[in-house]
């Protein structure tokens, strides 16, 4: 029995052999050509459908990728038109310029930087703090612009990415991370809007490698050196407004952000409540602040200064809010060793370590969000009354000055509203 191998008749599907063609096709033969690709030069071909359907392609190299661009139906493009269009894309490709690209522009495919621009007026509603928008693009302004702002959303690679990241990911781990981020959600929205297939940032992982920056805590100070950084403060130059913000701050345990643009129909001041809207809330959810008598002389204090018909509590300058690095800038210039936030961790240390109220309560009062699950499905109650207690304390303890070791227990100063 004879094995015929079938496989050896078959042609060897090969490049033809010689120069490539020059102007090869007729208008006769485009009108006969039977279906398939045929040759005509400069890479221009003419794609006949079993269907009949008559169109041109081009098949260039481009940036060193071999790239395919439709050049329109036969019926539209005559054949001279055609080999004009092909001729101005291999002109254009033997200069590093990229013919679909520019293609794709005409037809409206945006540039990176305008889809950035679209991505960012998406996102600013959901976002709470009012700088976020301005960082978030600001960051893509300087390290990614410089080299992807122009192109097509659609033509950015893999390697357009590495670009931009690797210079930064080992010595500005968190700004690259941010970046990448970013990068990532301009180039998704490009996926959902059909203007491209993929997402480059999925595959970089591994070729950028792991980070080994160090994290860094908010620089806080020890509780017993808080009541001295007050007195530091409100006998400093700054602006009477940020003084009384930074000291409503402390007293609150509040984060800058929500003291910053505190409202006035936010306070109740029969009550002695704040409640800052979810909106401002890093946990998004609405949260009642207990505000203690010295809490409550500091709004007086600020309703006296206030000017104008600002709906803000802490304002400067005709109502204007006070600037967001004004109070670390403050701190910064007396020579304390701190920033805004760390007081909140100030405040945590002095509850945790000199006083016997509940953990549950304390992280309540900075407004914590319950990790475990089964625990947030049962804590429904935000322990307000027990919170105003430990506040009173802190405030206690604040007045005092000293900072000396002493044990408070909870309740000194209102054991009648013990929750």
């Amino acid at each position: 029995m004879i094995n015929v191998n079938h496989t050896a008749r078959l042609p060897r599907k090969t490049k033809p052999k010689g120069r490539h063609p020059q102007k090869a096709l007729s208008p006769a033969f485009i009108r006969s050509a039977p279906p398939g690709r045929h040759a005509d030069g400069n890479g221009l071909y003419l794609f006949v459908q079993p269907s009949g359907t008559r169109s041109w392609i081009q098949r260039l190299l481009v940036r060193g990728r071999r790239r395919e661009l439709g050049l329109g139906s036969v019926a539209l493009v005559p054949l001279a038109k055609a080999r004009e269009k092909a001729l101005a894309n291999r002109m254009l490709a033997r200069q590093g310029g990229d013919p679909l690209a520019e293609k794709r522009r005409i037809e409206g495919i945006p540039t990176f930087a305008e889809a950035a621009a679209r991505v960012l007026e998406q996102k600013r509603g959901g976002w709470r703090g009012r700088r976020h928008p301005h960082d978030w693009m600001s960051s893509l302004r300087r390290f990614a612009f410089p080299l992807i702002g122009t192109m097509p959303v659609s033509e950015v690679t893999s390697a357009d990415v590495l670009e931009i990241l690797t210079p930064i990911w080992h010595t500005k781990a968190p700004m690259a991370r941010c970046v990448r981020q970013r990068l990532r959600a301009v180039l998704e929205w490009a996926v959902a809007m059909e203007y491209r297939l993929d997402n480059p940032c999925d595959r970089i992982g591994p070729v950028l490698g792991a980070q080994q920056d160090v994290v860094e805590h908010m620089r806080a100070l020890p509780h017993s050196e808080v009541a001295s950084v007050i007195r530091t403060v409100h006998s400093s130059a700054a602006v009477p407004a940020a003084k009384l913000a930074f000291e409503f701050l402390v007293l609150t345990a509040a984060r800058w952000s929500e003291v910053r643009w505190t409202e006035w129909s936010e306070i109740d001041r029969d009550g002695g409540v704040w409640t800052v809207p979810a909106r401002r809330m890093k946990a998004h959810r609405r949260q009642r602040v207990p505000l203690c008598g010295r809490a409550l002389e500091i709004l007086e204090a600020a309703r006296a200064l206030r000017e104008g018909a600002s709906p803000l509590v802490f304002t400067h300058g005709q109502g204007k809010p006070l600037h967001d690095s004004m109070l670390r800038r403050l701190l910064r210039e007396l020579g304390v060793a701190a920033v805004p936030h760390g007081f909140r961790s100030s405040f945590r240390d002095w509850a945790g370590e000199e006083t016997d109220h509940p953990r549950e309560v304390i992280e309540a009062a900075l407004a914590h969000v319950v990790r475990n699950r089964v625990e947030a499905a049962y804590a429904r109650s935000d322990l307000f009354e027990r919170r105003r207690v430990l506040m009173d304390d802190w405030a206690r303890y604040l007045a005092q000055g000293t900072g000396g070791p002493h044990q408070v227990q909870h309740g000194d100063l209102a054991r009648g509203r013990r929750g």
